[in-house]
């Protein structure tokens, strides 16, 4: 999972944070932080789905899919392994 982590982080940090990862940790809400708003949670997914080779359904736009690093890495690991 370490490698889902380090590029997720990377995309965040790049796309939503502009190169400053100050204060973010793997367990960061993005909602509670206001770092992901709901274009950007479409921006994450189409990432997701280009840099993993998943399908994100409609039912899995959750927060305990998506809200945080660790989440989305958790996410993408089980989605490879089904």
């Amino acid at each position: 999972m370490g490698a889902e982590i380090e590029k997720v982080r990377d995309f965040v940090v790049e796309n939503f944070l502009f190169g400053d990862d100050t204060g973010l940790t793997e367990s960061t809400s993005f909602r509670d932080e206001g770092i992901v708003d709901s274009t950007g949670v479409l921006e994450l997914v189409a990432f997701l789905e280009t840099e993993f080779g998943v399908q994100v359904e409609g039912n899995e736009f959750v927060p305990d899919n998506l809200d945080s690093i660790e989440k989305i890495a958790q996410f993408v690991a089980r989605k490879l392994a089904a």
